[in-house]
């Protein structure tokens, strides 16, 4: 009779030896447990089998820093031609391969007063990298003359992992425009600033199991058992010592958990030992401080662990029911669906925000949907902005996007019932309306702090007239009439100038920074009834080492 190989490695052979040596290693562990009673405490010395994170490593995504240099464009005037011989020659070199078939003559742009040769560093995080934009910091050179980056646009620029410039491999780009804080009401270095959800990975990231001893044997059951639990073709045997995993489409955005439940999964099956492994675990989840591990081993154990599973979502303790909900999610269950919508309603409830966020595991999107809106109205605000993250997530289409520009998108989120404006300083730069439309009302006058921007509502005057000083010459553009709605009010400032409508200007080409400080002044002002809420700021300072 004929045996299966694929990569040399003999699949039948290899399940039945794994087998005896399992059977043989978990003999010993029942009689052991048989010899101890049956006593709910845990036996300290219980051994539950060899795990694949006992006979190998894996590698998953790590947080990586990374960092970079280029050239920040369409600065008015305030950029310099300082530029080290070292990296002068690396953006020549660059600008070449980017624009082969070009004209420009690379030293005239680096040596322009428009334009800006800067530093870069970017923390990649650890998920799946195609999926994930990330922010970038962007410093002018110190010893340059180059007084502010406001108003400027990263061109396309590559980044390394940190301490390899030039000599490693490139792991991701970086483009578009600077963001300079405007909110804060401290005086704000313009020499720094961010591309929010300007950074974009390569390639995507690949977790691998590295084996301590290299075994085709070994391999090719690690393989056949991740197969056997996540789907034929998440993990591939490459060698005898390494096996490349591919993320399942349900843990998108769960990749370190994946991981985690990888160097967690048993090798060794018989339903006896499984039933001993869920008794385990599932006290250790009921009783022990350290409920992640247990969360991990369970999940990775599989379906076998619901039954039991089920009976903690009427613990006394709101952890473990959150924990046991989630982990049933994520094994298929939807049975821990109201469990986890009582926590995330719970007014006093330190688990709010994490209830919420496991919410968006399940397949019942009506019932999630459902839930998530209802928190739309809550009085706590991270609970808002979770419930609104979620629904986002989920592409309801209760939320309705616009692209303003090239620079961010106005949210509109017309069921919830509390007025507020919450405006994004992370990831992709954004302006979300709850409770729109949102309108402005009685007469008023807005200006940008430097005076180039007024917006104003004379009395009797019905709509809203905006003007703005022309960017480059002495000349003011406007005034253009506009709707009381906030939504027209921030298109007409922020749409691009060259886009002409029924005969005339249709937008003043304002920045997202100008924009939310706008913004942020008419909700203090009263001008529109409205909360205003600052998302944070990128983490990235927290990696500068220069």
């Amino acid at each position: 009779m004929g045996v299966r190989r694929v990569n040399g490695i003999c699949y039948k052979t290899t399940r039945f030896i794994l087998l005896l040596i399992a059977v043989g290693f978990f003999a010993g562990c029942e009689q052991q447990t048989k010899s101890q009673g049956t006593s709910t405490n845990l036996a300290p010395k219980i051994d539950l089998g060899p795990t694949i994170g006992s006979l190998a490593q894996v590698v998953g995504p790590q947080e990586v820093v990374v960092e970079g240099y280029g050239l920040v464009g369409g600065l008015p005037g305030t950029g310099s031609s300082q530029c080290p011989p070292q990296i002068r020659a690396y953006l020549k070199r660059y600008i070449s391969t980017q624009l082969p078939d070009s004209r420009v003559d690379a030293d005239k742009l680096i040596d322009s007063d428009s334009t800006a040769v800067v530093w870069l560093e970017a923390i990649i995080p650890p998920e799946v990298p195609q999926r994930h934009r990330f922010d970038v910091m962007v410093v002018a050179l110190s010893g340059t003359q180059t007084t502010s980056l406001e108003g400027g646009w990263l061109y396309t620029a590559e980044l390394w992992p940190r301490g390899t410039f030039a000599v490693g491999k490139v792991v991701a780009t970086a483009e578009g425009p600077v963001f300079i804080d405007t909110l804060s009401t401290s005086e704000q270095n313009k020499r720094i600033g961010y591309v929010l959800g300007g950074g974009k990975a390569i390639s995507e990231y690949i977790a691998t199991v590295l084996l301590h001893k290299p075994d085709y044997r070994t391999a090719g059951a690690i393989r056949d058992k991740i197969n056997e639990r996540f789907g034929f073709g998440i993990a591939k045997a490459i060698s005898p010592g390494q096996i490349e995993l591919n993320v399942p489409q349900h843990y998108r955005g769960q990749e370190l958990k994946f991981v985690e439940i990888i160097r967690a999964t048993y090798l060794g099956e018989t339903p006896e030992f499984t039933k001993q492994r869920i008794k385990t675990f599932i006290t250790k989840l009921a009783i022990s401080d350290d409920k992640h591990d247990s969360e991990i081993a369970l999940e990775a154990i599989g379906k076998e662990s619901l039954s039991k599973l089920v009976v903690l979502l009427n613990s006394s303790d709101q952890q473990v029911c959150l924990i046991a909900a989630r982990c049933m999610l994520n094994l298929g269950s939807d049975r821990g669906l109201a469990t986890l919508a009582k926590i995330a309603k719970d007014p006093n409830s330190p688990f709010r925000v994490e209830a919420l966020q496991a919410l968006s595991i399940s397949s019942n999107r009506t019932d999630v949907v459902e839930i998530t809106t209802t928190l739309l109205s809550d009085r706590n605000l991270a609970v808002v902005i979770a419930a609104y993250e979620q629904l986002r997530k989920l592409n309801d289409p209760m939320i309705t996007q616009e692209f303003i520009g090239r620079s961010f998108l106005i949210d509109h989120v017309p069921q919830a019932p509390r007025k507020a404006i919450f405006v994004a300083r992370s990831g992709q730069p954004r302006i979300v309306l709850f409770g729109a439309p949102i309108y402005c009302h009685g007469d008023f006058l807005v200006q940008s702090k430097d005076g180039s921007i007024t917006i104003d509502r004379r009395p009797g005057q019905e709509n809203v007239s905006i003007t703005r000083k022309h960017p480059a010459r002495s000349t003011i553009i406007g005034p253009i009439i506009t709707t009381l709605e906030l939504t027209d009010i921030i298109k007409t400032l922020c749409e691009e100038p060259a886009k002409i409508e029924q005969g005339r200007r249709r937008g003043l080409g304002v920045s997202y920074p100008e924009m939310i400080a706008l913004v942020k002044q008419m909700c203090e002002k009263d001008i529109v009834t409205a909360e205003f809420w600052g998302g944070p700021l990128p983490r990235i300072a927290s990696a500068v080492k220069k």
